[in-house]
């Protein structure tokens, strides 16, 4: 039984940092008209890249707190997928955490009809490629390997940030990888959209597989929350000291002289972007080093910052 509309399905991975929800709000603005739903997956329990899409013209459904393969979350996905295709949308994008593993993509997609009697027009599955970071993500983590193993479409972003030797060596590790998915750039969240007119499952290089997402693998994720003002350059040099040890921090924090900020650390980069006002500042830290990070967070602050600040799992 076929969907009213239709609606047509992508799935959008890629490894922590790598810009899929920066891509994923152009490509919004790019369907304006459009009935959309948005399945937002985020691997912590503050749901930082939810409050960055959220607006009222998008319906959207939250799944935190680990990756929508694992096993501890694929239940609540599927019936996320059962209870978004009752709505008839033009297009429903789901954005896994930057930890998921999509390997058994095809597998839930299955359960999801069962479970609703209706089917999706799946149109693939695209995997967002830090091209400042990748070589060296792909080099110690699995999950960046079977993301691009399985995509359909590989975006290489931060293009503009990146030179031109590190994008053809990028291009040559997708190649080795995958070596038919297709293969398009990003600067700035901005790309060609023509890939919407194609069929993207042609492009199919893996099969189905299990997913190496589970408890046992699940990276530790710590929030840290403060209230008031702190400086930008007492933060600054606490996130570079944090950096090493962690896959990703991001969240809003309240600065001196700049107010409200989005802040995002991928690698050795600290990004600050002018956000709204909230309640309370609050980041969220994925680490390399699990529970150890507690006390790296708690040192590194009161070295650097120095104002009272609570941290929580």
């Amino acid at each position: 039984m076929k969907m009213s509309k239709n609606t047509q399905l992508y799935v959008l991975t890629g490894f922590l940092g790598s810009g899929k929800t920066t891509v994923l709000l152009k490509m919004l603005q790019n369907l304006t008209g459009k009935k959309i739903g948005v399945i937002q997956n985020e691997f912590g329990k503050l749901s930082i890249d939810g409050t960055i899409l959220r607006n009222d013209d998008l319906q959207m459904v939250e799944i935190n707190r680990g990756s929508i393969f694992c096993s501890c979350l694929k239940l609540n996905f599927v019936q996320a997928l059962a209870e978004m295709a009752e709505q008839d949308f033009d297009y429903l994008f789901v954005e896994s955490s930057g930890w998921g593993d999509p390997s058994n993509v095809r597998e839930l997609l299955d359960a999801a009809k069962v479970a609703s009697g209706k089917e999706y027009d799946f149109k693939g599955v695209i995997c967002f490629v830090d091209t400042v970071n990748f070589l060296e993500q792909v080099k110690d983590e699995e999950t960046a390997y079977r993301q691009l193993k399985h995509c359909n479409l590989a975006v290489l972003t931060k293009i503009d940030v990146a030179d031109a030797k590190q994008i053809e060596q990028v291009k040559e590790k997708v190649r080795e990888i995958n070596p038919v998915c297709e293969i398009l750039e990003s600067a700035l969240g901005d790309m060609d959209y023509d890939f919407m007119k194609k069929d993207l499952l042609i492009y199919q290089w893996a099969e189905s597989e299990e997913t190496t997402n589970s408890v046992d693998t699940k990276p530790k994720s710590i929030f840290l929350e403060y209230e008031g003002e702190v400086g930008k350059k007492e933060l600054g040099d606490f996130l570079k000291e944090i950096a090493k040890d962690v896959y990703r921090v991001k969240g809003f924090c309240k600065l001196k002289d700049t107010g409200w900020n989005q802040v995002d650390v991928v690698g050795s980069i600290i990004d600050y972007k002018e956000a709204e006002t909230f309640e309370k500042s609050q980041l969220v830290f994925i680490s390399k080093i699990g529970p150890m990070i507690i006390k790296k967070i708690m040192e590194n602050w009161q070295k650097y910052v120095g104002t009272e600040m609570k941290l929580k799992n």
